[in-house]
């Protein structure tokens, strides 16, 4: 059986314990045996090299020296990373090498909770594969700082109604890559725990943890 650590904590108003909840259901219901931790600790602890998966719930925070370090070298050695919204690329702001594995970083989400749309951009790729070719959305629109290197999936254009120096910028919303060995699937949808009724958002971040999940 696969295992998965799901670690969630740091800012409350995105709702961390209830979205750790409603993934640690997705995830057994895949067939996942899950652990749930609230205390950076858990990425401290040398047995997560041996997971499937690691999901990371902890807007902003801090994590110790030791604590990433264990994390990145369990994903460099092939563990999966997979996350969504500021849970997984707004937490540990002055961890770059944290930001260096997730490939990408929140830095403004301009309007709030606002309309915007979804499209996919890459409508083959298995994670896609038979949603719509896009769909609309009500949330944070994310703008983000974002590696290069990702394989994008999906992206959001920007009306510069809140800014309006981003007018038409085409900003990454769902990405893949490789960290070492590991698999990392990113989504920016998922602001509160509410949001998972939204079945785009839903199957999209089900798929990219099975698809960064080790088997």
């Amino acid at each position: 059986m696969r295992e998965a650590l799901i670690v969630w904590g740091g800012w409350a108003g995105h709702e961390p314990e209830q979205c750790a909840a409603v993934v640690a259901d997705l995830l057994q219901e895949a067939g996942f045996k899950t652990y749930l931790e609230n205390t950076t600790e858990a990425f401290a602890d040398p047995s997560i090299a041996e997971l499937s998966l690691i999901v990371p719930i902890f807007t902003m925070s801090k994590i110790e020296k030791e604590e990433l370090d264990n994390l990145t070298r369990a994903v460099q050695g092939g563990a999966g990373l997979a996350g969504f919204h500021g849970g997984m690329a707004d937490a540990f702001r002055e961890a770059v090498e944290y930001q260096f594995m997730v490939g990408g970083q929140w830095v403004a989400h301009p309007g709030n909770i606002i309309d915007y749309t979804v499209e996919i951009t890459k409508p083959e790729d298995p994670i896609m594969q038979g949603l719509p070719s896009s769909f609309a959305y009500r949330s944070e629109q994310y703008y983000m700082h974002v590696d290069p290197s990702n394989e994008v999936l999906a992206t959001t254009r920007f009306t510069g109604d809140h800014a309006s120096w981003i007018d038409g910028t085409v900003m990454p919303v769902v990405w893949k890559r490789r960290h070492g060995a590991g698999r990392v699937f990113y989504s920016a949808l998922g602001h509160v725990a509410a949001e998972f009724t939204h079945p785009e958002m839903r199957e999209i971040l089900r798929r990219g943890m099975l698809w960064a999940a080790r088997d």
